[in-house]
């Protein structure tokens, strides 16, 4: 069964080397597209692996990426070794500036402020400054809640008279007391 596996034949170059060709041999002057590229292939080395075409995309994409090939309207051709390589979308990078060989980190000055001197006389303390409104600047302090809340003395005149907290939700309906009538004849 391994036998059967490998069909590959020997004679086939490599795919760079049988798209370089195909471009020289179809010479066109702005480039061979990738159906000619492949029909090209085809006619010359007939007996082709199955998976040809996507084989044919990633070498073309491959080369494209590596700079071999340039891909210009749809077409594939030779880069030309003289010309400058060409940008693509969004800003450039910024150049790098390489440091020179006797400037290193080392001699540039430390992060932070300069040290203290040991040595040095104490600062003076400045005096604050009053503004003029006899306000302190900034936000007010929060005051502290009251106990209570809100309704403080109205529940806690309630837990006096009755001697228990009110319970959560809605009261119930207070019914009118029925005096007991009794009739004499």
């Amino acid at each position: 069964m391994a036998t059967e596996e490998v069909h590959k034949p020997a004679s086939l170059p490599p795919y760079p080397e049988m798209i370089f060709e195909a471009i020289a041999a179809l010479n066109e002057s702005n480039g061979s597209n990738k159906t000619s590229i492949s029909k090209h292939i085809e006619s010359k080395y007939g007996d082709l692996p199955a998976g040809h075409s996507t084989l044919l995309s990633h070498h073309l994409n491959k080369m494209k990426d590596i700079g071999e090939l340039v891909f210009l309207k749809n077409n594939y051709m030779k880069a030309d070794p003289n010309a400058p390589p060409r940008r693509g979308r969004g800003r450039p990078p910024k150049p790098k500036d390489p440091l020179a060989p006797d400037a290193g980190l080392a001699s540039s000055r430390p992060r932070g402020g300069q040290p203290k001197d040991p040595n040095a006389p104490p600062k003076p303390v400045k005096p604050k400054m009053a503004t003029g409104s006899g306000k302190p600047r900034g936000r007010p302090r929060k005051m502290a809640k009251p106990s209570g809340g809100m309704g403080g003395a109205a529940t806690t005149t309630v837990e006096m008279v009755t001697g228990t907290r009110r319970p959560r939700g809605r009261p119930p309906k207070v019914k009118p007391a029925v005096n007991e009538v009794t009739v004499e004849n």
